[in-house]
């Protein structure tokens, strides 16, 4: 019988939907034609693979050989798909054993000469075989990605010849092993000790990662704005294995090499303002993902939000509410995560020292109105917590009391996070409206403190569950069981810049 079948992995987002490569020899003249939709990329595979199987000694049959990629209505890409085409060839040739081929997934773009090189987005290709209980063959590029999932079965090879060699028995192909061992390399995040004064700056950094909410910072340069921001992925509560390998997906699908050490790391990512709304949210021909999906379980730090393009902001809006961003062009549909925290820092005025007590600012109150509008009010609506920042004095900064560390900060920000964990299953920032009103029960004397804010802020009703969110962590951070009168009053104030 001259047909045979190897599985591969397609790429489509995050997602590796399995692809079974079908090779069949026939009578004709000889020839090679490869179906089942695949891009130019893939087509070309044709030329690679032949150059790699005679540089490799052997055989390349002199027959019409056709490859059908099925299903045939899913788009192939790359050339993640070179070597299962070439063992397919040498398998219906008769040069490498079928009964091999069962059990396992191939991976791998060939060179002419017949070594392998890595491809993007091997991790949720392994991941899926993993799941299926199939053994995966990859190039030592791609092996300590790979080898980021416990309990995989993952092989390394070097070349075709290897791999053929295996297949038949001669040798035992090396495991990829080690990825995901933590072994303290990790690099050491910015301390928050750093931080001279700014206490109420610290403190809704605190609720910002108790509660995993947005967070705007407003105040005139050289206030710490950036410092603070750089400081809140130290004192978030660590990723879990699940939500590390999504990440790590996530950056593998993009073409990052995967920094093995910190790869446990909660990212954090800072784009320039000149970023298109493409960088942002992802996009492409072929759909790659944005800023929002590499900073997935992380922080997105936008600095001078006000000088991003409008539009840019705007895409912002979904990815915020639903966790989740969708590209769709005409001929490719992808959605990758992009469960962020966004935070945010702005000047006060176009010079920056609006209401700094030196008196250095001319802007006009329309100025400074129109400064403050590049910000929509469906985007502030979605972040909950706004601070100004005042500026710190220079004695403060030379002789002040060096705050708490990050580990200190980080140990409350973890319990309280427990105990949303335990009650809701999710941060508090991520509750949905129903659950909003069984965790965030309020007394009458509460629903009319808060009644009175909503009239006097003009608070939206998506502002008005946010402040009971933001009151519902601040009382997980004091240990409490139901929310005080404090924690809401404090809520509130969190909600007065820009409404």
């Amino acid at each position: 019988m001259s047909l045979a079948v190897v599985y591969s992995r397609a790429q489509v987002g995050i997602a590796a939907p399995l692809v079974s490569c079908e090779v069949h020899l026939s009578g004709g003249l000889p020839g090679t034609s490869i179906v089942g939709l695949p891009e130019t990329t893939v087509k070309e595979a044709r030329d690679r693979v032949r150059a790699a199987i005679l540089n490799a000694q052997l055989e390349y049959p002199q027959r019409r050989v056709t490859v059908n990629l099925a299903p045939a209505d899913l788009p192939k890409d790359g050339g993640r798909f070179d070597l299962p085409i070439a063992l397919g060839v040498l398998a219906a040739n008769g040069r490498v054993p079928r009964d091999a081929l069962d059990g396992c997934e191939f991976i791998g773009e060939l060179a002419l000469s017949g070594e392998l090189r890595g491809v993007h987005g091997v991790l949720p290709a392994v991941l899926q075989a993993t799941r299926r209980g199939r053994r995966v063959i990859v190039p030592r590029d791609n092996a300590r990605e790979a080898a980021l999932v416990e309990d995989a079965d993952v092989r390394v090879a070097d070349s075709l010849l290897e791999v053929c060699a295996h297949l038949a028995g001669r040798i035992d192909l090396p495991r990829a092993e080690g990825g995901g061992i933590d072994d303290g390399r990790a690099s050491p995040l910015p301390c928050l000790s750093d931080v001279r004064g700014q206490p109420h700056a610290r403190r809704a950094l605190e609720v910002a990662a108790a509660g995993a909410h947005n967070l705007l910072l407003v105040g005139p340069p050289g206030t710490g704005k950036t410092m603070l921001a750089s400081r809140l992925p130290g004192i978030l509560p660590p990723l879990d294995e699940h939500e590390a390998l999504e990440l790590a997906a996530v950056r593998s699908v993009a073409g990052h090499d995967t920094d093995v050490a910190n790869w446990k790391q909660r990212a954090f990512r800072a784009p320039h303002h000149t970023a298109s709304a493409a960088a942002l949210v992802g996009g492409g021909t072929l759909p790659r993902p944005g800023e929002v999906s590499l900073a997935h379980h992380g922080v997105l730090f936008l600095d001078e939000i006000v000088e991003f393009d409008r539009h840019v902001l705007e895409v912002l809006r979904e990815p915020l509410e639903s966790g989740r961003i969708a590209i769709s062009r005409a001929a490719r549909q992808a959605e990758f995560p992009a469960r962020f925290q966004l935070v945010a820092a702005m000047n006060p005025c176009p010079c920056g020292y609006a209401g700094d007590p030196s008196g250095r600012c001319r802007c006009t109150p329309d100025v400074v109105a129109r400064y403050r509008a590049r910000l929509s009010g469906p985007l502030l609506d979605r972040i909950d917590l706004k601070l100004e920042m005042p500026r710190v004095a220079h004695a403060e900064l030379r002789d002040g009391v060096v705050g708490e560390d990050s580990g200190t900060v980080r140990a409350r920000v973890v319990a309280a996070r427990l105990r949303q964990l335990q009650r809701a299953g999710k941060p508090n920032a991520w509750l949905g409206n129903r659950e909003v009103e069984r965790d965030c029960a309020l007394d009458a004397r509460q629903h009319a403190l808060l009644d009175r804010a909503v009239d006097r802020l003009g608070l939206s009703a998506r502002a008005y569950h946010r402040v009971l969110r933001v009151a519902r962590t601040l009382a997980d951070l004091a240990g409490s069981g139901r929310i005080e009168e404090v924690h809401l009053a404090e809520a509130i104030q969190y909600r007065r810049f820009g409404g």
